[in-house]
C-alpha cells in the first residue's frame, strides 16, 4: 500500500508538467527484498526511489522527485515511507 502511495506521488510529478518529454535516463532493479529505480526526462522532471524489506512485511522506502512548475519555480520533494506513513519534505524556489 505505501509503495503505491509513493509511486503515485512520483507519477503526480510527471502529470503535473502536462507536456510531452523524452526519457534521458532510466534504470530499475527489482529484487525480492529490495528495489531501486529512477528516471530523468527532457522537461526537467527527475525521480529516484529505493527501498528494502525490513523483516517479513515492512518496506522502508526513500526517494525524491523534482520538477519545474509552469511559472518557472523548481520544486523538489524528498521523502521516506515506513510503517508510520509517508514523510515528505518539500523545497521550492521563489
Amino acid at each position: 500500500m505505501k509503495f503505491s502511495i509513493v509511486l503515485l506521488a512520483c507519477l503526480f510529478a510527471v502529470a503535473f508538467a502536462n507536456e510531452e518529454a523524452d526519457v534521458v535516463k532510466e534504470f530499475r532493479e527489482v529484487n525480492k527484498e529490495d528495489f531501486k529505480y529512477g528516471y530523468e526526462l527532457t522537461n526537467k522532471i527527475r525521480a529516484f526511489q529505493e527501498g528494502h524489506l525490513e523483516g517479513e512485511k515492512t518496506w522502508l522506502v526513500k526517494g525524491e522527485f523534482e520538477f519545474v512548475t509552469k511559472d518557472g519555480k523548481h520544486v523538489k520533494v524528498t521523502y521516506t515511507a515506513d510503517d508510520y506513513g509517508y514523510h515528505p519534505k518539500v523545497e521550492h524556489s521563489e
